[in-house]
């Protein structure tokens, strides 16, 4: 027997499952979900209220990451959509699934390591980053911004090659 509650949470489930769909347009690998960009979908009836959480303060992908959530949720049939920008807190790298980790390796992009500073304790360093093409440790950074602001150009020494690092943030 299906209850109003468990039925509730299917459409809830659905709406969420598409926004998280949405690809990032910097990276289209990555979906919002994977990026951890995604934070709340919330459905009343044919209503739903998205929140999103930029990267970045001032990231210029989240006007189209707004326009694509809302064409893909009227797509599947809600009447209105509204998609909220949310700043605090503050997105952290922390908040990347191990999929959306996995998928930056894979297109050679290397994933954010390590978790993102508390604001207390010791001050982290990167000490080497891992090139995604050869697995190399034998890097330096080129430019700390890279094609977006969210990620650093490096080179790996041994193959030879640049690839953009995703920061810890």
């Amino acid at each position: 027997m299906v209850t109003l509650r468990h039925a509730q949470e299917r459409i809830d489930a659905d709406a969420w499952r598409i926004a998280a769909a949405v690809p990032d347009p910097e990276v289209p690998v990555l979906t919002i979900e994977d990026l951890g960009v995604l934070r709340a979908v919330d459905v009343d009836g044919s209503r739903v209220r998205v929140d999103i959480t930029p990267t970045y303060s001032g990231c210029p992908a989240m006007d189209a990451i707004r326009d694509d959530v809302i064409l893909a949720l009227t797509a599947a049939g809600y009447d209105e959509v509204e998609v909220r920008l949310v700043l605090s807190p503050a997105w952290t790298t922390d908040w990347m699934t191990d999929a959306g980790r996995t998928k930056l390796e894979e297109y050679g992009i290397a994933p954010p390591s390590g978790r993102a500073a508390l604001g207390s304790g010791p001050i982290r360093l990167t000490l080497s980053v891992r090139c995604p093409r050869c697995g190399s440790l034998d890097t330096h950074e080129v430019s700390h911004f890279g094609s977006t602001s969210c990620k650093a150009l490096f080179e790996c020494r041994a193959c030879l090659e640049p690839f953009d690092h995703f920061k810890v943030h």
